[in-house]
């Protein structure tokens, strides 16, 4: 009713159109907006979807070795033996050396 008593009856139609074309516009830039949104949160998402599951394989990989038995300490044969330096030839350098 106001709008009537303000813009008149020859100009209302033409305000109506003009409003509804603005809405639509409106409409289809917020639309445009959202679905480019969307569509770089998928191209974000897949990477770190990869990186995810990578993080978890790693995890995995790493409880299974730490959880699994450490051959090397299991049999007192497995333990690396220390030799003593062969000194025969330095037993036998020190007989044919002739003091002076």
């Amino acid at each position: 009713m106001v709008a009537l008593l303000v813009f008149g009856p020859k100009k209302l139609p033409e305000i109506g159109r003009t409003l509804g074309k603005g809405l639509r516009e409106f409409k289809k830039a917020s639309d445009d907006l959202k679905s480019n949104w969307e569509e770089h949160l998928r191209d974000v998402e897949s990477p770190v979807h990869d990186l995810k599951q990578t993080m978890h394989q790693v995890q995995a990989d790493v409880q299974s070795a730490v959880n699994a038995p450490d051959e090397t300490h299991s049999s007192p044969a497995a333990e690396p033996t220390i030799e003593p330096p062969d000194t025969s030839d330095t037993e036998e350098r020190k007989s044919n050396v002739r003091p002076n």
